[in-house]
């Protein structure tokens, strides 16, 4: 029965995503970590996401269950927002696509705020603008 505890169920999910992108990871270089290659990082992200997901699925046997419902709305527009976010950032370009993602993604939320959408928006964007320019990632920003 404890694939009807939310946080059973969210502890596996987190060790899943783990697995997959620590797995991934693999297939670069990882290097040292005085001079690591670009398969360290997501590897130890990955790694600590992993020990989280453990953490929270031991944690769920100690702690009354929450009931694991979900909202398909909720699920639809998530994912809307993701591919809404990947289409405009590939053919239109990455500013557009933060901002579509952000706007649409809290409709699934409890309380919408435009002001608070504004905020996030422009953080992400300025996360975005310092990826771009002291990590030189090729962003499509504009």
């Amino acid at each position: 029965m404890n694939m009807k505890n939310r946080n059973f169920v969210r502890g596996l999910c987190l060790m899943a995503i783990a697995l997959i992108f620590g797995g991934v990871s693999l297939n670069y270089t990882i290097g040292e970590l005085s001079r690591s290659g670009p398969g360290m990082f997501p590897l130890i992200v990955s790694s600590f996401l992993f020990v989280i997901g453990v953490l929270t699925l031991v944690r769920s046997h100690f702690v009354e269950p929450v009931p694991l419902d979900y909202n398909v709305k909720n699920i639809a527009l998530i994912l809307l927002s993701l591919i809404g976010f990947a289409v405009l950032s590939e053919y239109v370009n990455m500013i557009l696509g933060i901002i579509f993602l952000v706007f649409c993604s809290t409709f699934a939320g409890t309380s919408y705020s435009v002001l608070r959408n504004v905020k996030i928006s422009a953080g992400l964007i300025a996360v975005a603008f310092g990826f771009q320019h002291f990590l030189g990632l090729n962003l499509p920003l504009y």
